[in-house]
């Protein structure tokens, strides 16, 4: 019972995934086959260097998080609530029977190749300022350029844009009296309007998909709600381009009296944001 969250790009690591290979050679050979090379040797040891790079870093950690809530339904009763951050959205939809592992994999193969072609911006992470601070902070200095993309937490704010404003916009938010601002090692300015040429191209590709309203409520990154069932494939197109709202999604399943929250795939991000959130 409880929540189930699943993690997204930054979470993977090399040997992630290990003991669940093994486990289920079924959705590893459907996996190899739709991905066209073997997700075990990448998962795992990364030979070509390539787990970091969007085209690979997203069905990686697709099949990972699909493998762990795999195994975790084995013995645990089915979640009241479903979310997860960006790609881990997918998985949230796969567990809540929205399609099935390998129409998943299609659809994150896709976005992340999509996502991976548009290349030249840059993201950083700011903290100890709010959305709202950080928004004024960019309009005072006229940095227009740049988009708020993740509401981590009320004070854990992404921004994304061209590589010289991004820069800009570090000097400019720590003068206005944020903790720290770090740039990310991202080749691209993701769930931005820079996205929007990926956007588009996947809201082509997506159309020729069907899928099955959620079995459990699964709430949206973009709109912290839950998933309307006549709405899946626009709402899956706007995540592309649009702010990923975890804070407020966070705070959405909390207000619902939900006080029981488990990470389901590698590393705990997002259990570290939910303190965070919780503590405010």
């Amino acid at each position: 019972m409880g929540v189930w969250m699943f993690p997204g790009q930054g979470s993977q690591h090399i040997g992630m995934g290990a003991e669940l290979f093994a486990r289920y050679p079924d959705w590893v050979q459907q996996a190899d086959a739709t991905l066209g090379y073997s997700i075990e040797q990448l998962c795992r040891h990364d030979p070509k260097q390539q787990l970091d790079q969007t085209q690979y870093t997203q069905p990686a950690l697709y099949v990972v998080n699909a493998m762990t809530h795999r195994q975790h339904a084995q013995t645990h009763a089915p979640a009241q609530w479903l979310l997860g951050h960006s790609l881990g959205e997918y998985n949230a939809l796969l567990a809540a029977g929205v399609f099935d592992f390998v129409t998943g994999l299609q659809l994150v193969q896709q976005r992340g190749a999509l996502m991976s072609q548009q290349q030249g911006g840059s993201m950083a992470v700011c903290l100890g300022l709010s959305q709202q601070d950080v928004q004024q902070a960019l309009q005072q200095a006229k940095l227009n350029d740049v988009d708020i993309t993740n509401i981590n937490t009320p004070q854990q704010i992404v921004i994304a844009g061209p590589k010289k404003p991004i820069a800009d916009a570090c000097d400019v938010l720590t003068q206005a009296g944020a903790k720290r601002v770090v740039p990310l090692a991202v080749s691209g300015a993701f769930h931005s309007r820079y996205m929007q040429p990926a956007q588009q191209k996947f809201a082509r590709y997506i159309k020729n998909f069907t899928f099955t309203p959620p079995q459990i409520p699964v709430i949206a990154n973009i709109t912290a709600l839950p998933y309307e069932a006549n709405n899946i494939h626009n709402t899956l197109v706007q995540q592309i381009a649009k702010p990923v709202r975890w804070s407020d999604s966070i705070s959405f399943v909390l207000n619902q009296g939900q006080d029981h929250f488990e990470e389901l795939g590698p590393g705990k991000v997002l259990s570290g944001l939910l303190r965070k959130i919780r503590c405010v």
